[in-house]
């Protein structure tokens, strides 16, 4: 299982449209004031817009021009979570979990005016297995597939898996007209779609904007209020976002300084809206580096980290302590795991039985990143009272992770990052940052146990038949990297967005992260 996972900061560049802004002049083709064009100001770009391989911030455009067979429905407030049909209407698993039937919605025709069919979702995902690229992982556990008839598409396993919720992934899972099943990634990136979903993509200029039109072949219709057009604008810079929001140049948007929101929120044209995300942010040590090769020192540093005061300074006291590595929200999440509290006293006396002094570490982290750049600060402040230098060393992504892919004894001591789910199941979570690789990719604390990987294997095979099963072999998994100290859980972060009071239906769904579903709403 290979993943490609992109930060959002530094990705794209400061661009808005419909006006003469910051020096630059924009073209006329929509203006952001026209009450039936929905404008998203994204602090981060859309590189990829091929839907096998699309694996970033590009869900945003790819959940508008495109649809899966389901959607995954978060249970935000404490009930059950739950798999929503979307292109699929009915499905069912056999008693083994090997063989999945999934039953397509009749008259749904793709953009280009091609019925949706069995064979169109056979020939979407058989592209997305052969290019590889992206998140095409999602598919490791089929075999085959079958389609009996134009509405029925059969899935036979090579493992029980939770297909309906593989099958809603935000990345690899979106089903195209089979007429441009045999185009390469150059054709989408031309800014061409061919989809099932309520817009079609008619302009993309990348690092800027993609502009959308409606599909009128769409099968949901449209009503009253509905959007003619979406503008994605890429808008790096944060004072420039609140400016368009405030101004209704943008309808929605995301990533303002945390500090910005309670006057924003207090304007009668804005709402701030405020989740769980199911992001989390970590810092992962290099236990093959001495003296962290020893779980004393890694427990001893995770006891000097400021959880509080980052929750609090860096988020606004919107953010939670982190439990593990997986978010609340998210099945298999431990809300009683021992993760280690703040005290420097016991943390301190931790160092000096393991014999270290005058440690002096590396924390690489994203550059430009303002909550993990103040959360490596605070905790260099609390590490210096032990003797602990902490080196803080900013990097564009690129170079952050191909330093972390290096000879483990030359890398840095603490890699510090977010990750977010491809699809909602904690063995995202934990194979990919934890399992044991011969080569790291995102294992970037290089960590190895034999007893994980078998436990939290086993724990996947069980989450297409037993639930529960599943729930405690990943808790106990995740219960063991907290006893090795593999890494510092800083925190979950908040899902917070700036949206214009007139935007009627936005709802934020974690799972599909940043994901403005236009069809959902309207002024």
């Amino acid at each position: 299982m290979k993943r490609r996972h992109l930060l959002l900061s530094g990705i794209g560049s400061l661009l808005v449209s419909g006006a003469i802004t910051a020096g630059l002049v924009v073209p006329a083709t929509v203006s952001a004031q026209d009450q039936s064009v929905f404008t998203f100001a994204s602090p981060a770009g859309f590189p990829d817009l091929d839907p096998a391989t699309s694996f970033s911030n590009d869900g945003a455009v790819m959940a508008n021009a495109y649809e899966t067979l389901t959607r995954y429905i978060p249970a935000l407030d404490g009930g059950e979570a739950t798999v929503e049909p979307v292109l699929a209407t009915q499905w069912s698993a056999s008693e083994d979990g090997l063989t999945w039937t999934f039953k397509l919605r009749e008259g749904v025709k793709f953009a280009d005016g091609e019925a949706l069919t069995a064979s169109a979702v056979k020939a979407s995902i058989d592209r997305t297995i052969a290019i590889g690229g992206g998140a095409a992982f999602i598919w490791w556990p089929l075999d085959s597939i079958d389609t009996p008839d134009d509405l029925t598409v059969v899935m036979n396993l090579n493992t029980p898996q939770p297909m309906d919720v593989i099958a809603a992934a935000g990345f690899a899972a979106w089903i195209i007209s089979p007429t441009v099943a045999d185009k390469d990634n150059a054709y989408f990136n031309a800014g061409k779609s061919a989809g099932t979903g309520p817009y079609n993509i008619e302009r993309y200029d990348p690092g800027q904007r993609v502009i959308m039109g409606r599909n009128e072949n769409y099968w949901g219709g449209f009503e009253e209020g509905q959007f003619d057009k979406l503008v994605f604008e890429v808008v790096e810079d944060a004072v420039l976002m609140q400016n368009m929001i405030e101004s209704g140049k943008a309808d929605l948007t995301y990533n303002l300084p945390y500090e910005n929101l309670d006057s924003l929120g207090a304007r009668d044209e804005i709402n701030i809206v405020t989740n769980s995300s199911f992001q989390t942010l970590f810092g992962l040590y290099n236990v093959k580096k001495p003296p962290l090769d020893d779980s004393r020192v890694r427990t001893a540093l995770s006891m000097a980290f400021p959880y509080d005061d980052v929750i609090t300074a860096g988020t606004n006291g919107l953010g939670q302590r982190a439990m593990g590595v997986i978010p609340r929200g998210i099945w298999g999440h431990d809300a009683d795991a021992p993760v280690p509290s703040l005290d420097l006293e016991a943390a301190a006396a931790m160092l000096k039985e393991a014999g270290v002094s005058d440690l002096e570490l590396t924390m690489t982290y994203g550059v430009g990143d303002t909550l993990q750049s103040l959360a490596g600060e605070l905790w260099k402040a609390n590490l210096a009272t032990m003797g602990v230098t902490l080196n803080l060393q900013p990097m564009a992504w690129e170079a952050q992770w191909e330093l972390g892919k290096s000879d483990p004894a030359a890398a840095q001591d603490i890699f510090v990052m977010y990750w977010w789910p491809t699809f909602i199941t904690p063995y995202d979570y934990l194979f990919n940052l934890f399992h044991s690789e011969e080569s790291p990719n995102f294992n970037l604390g290089y960590y190895a146990n034999a007893d994980f990987d078998n436990k939290i294997n086993d724990a996947n095979e069980l989450s297409g038949t037993d639930r529960a099963g599943s729930v405690a072999g990943f808790i106990e998994g995740q219960r063991m990297i907290i006893e090795d100290a593999a890494a510092v859980f800083m925190l979950d972060l908040p899902n917070v967005h700036a949206v214009r009071s007139d935007i009627k239906g936005y709802v934020d769904n974690p799972a599909y992260g940043h994901v403005p579903f236009a069809h959902q709403m309207s002024r």
